[in-house]
């Protein structure tokens, strides 16, 4: 079977984020109000080959613990749905 995760990975709320500080403190040069936070992380997306969703939610969880986020400074979360 194939399918499609959708991956997203976000800093922790609990640490800084100097790009989407950035971001917040640029929003007035541009004439922006009222935006006060910001965070910046990652979207990706994962085709699969599994023979079954546990399977292929398995392959996303090792995928993201130990290649695509930083479990010290990160946390994820995705989706997955099946490819016709």
């Amino acid at each position: 079977m194939k399918f499609i995760a959708e991956i997203d990975v976000m800093p922790h709320k609990e640490l800084l984020d100097p790009q989407g500080k950035t971001v917040v403190k640029n929003m007035k040069n541009i004439h922006l109000e009222g935006i006060n936070d910001v965070r910046i992380g990652k979207h990706i997306q994962m085709m699969i080959e599994a023979d079954s969703e546990d399977a292929a939610k398995e392959k996303v969880e090792t995928a993201c613990k130990k290649l695509l986020s930083n479990m010290i400074m990160e946390g994820y979360s995705y989706s997955i749905s099946t490819v016709d």
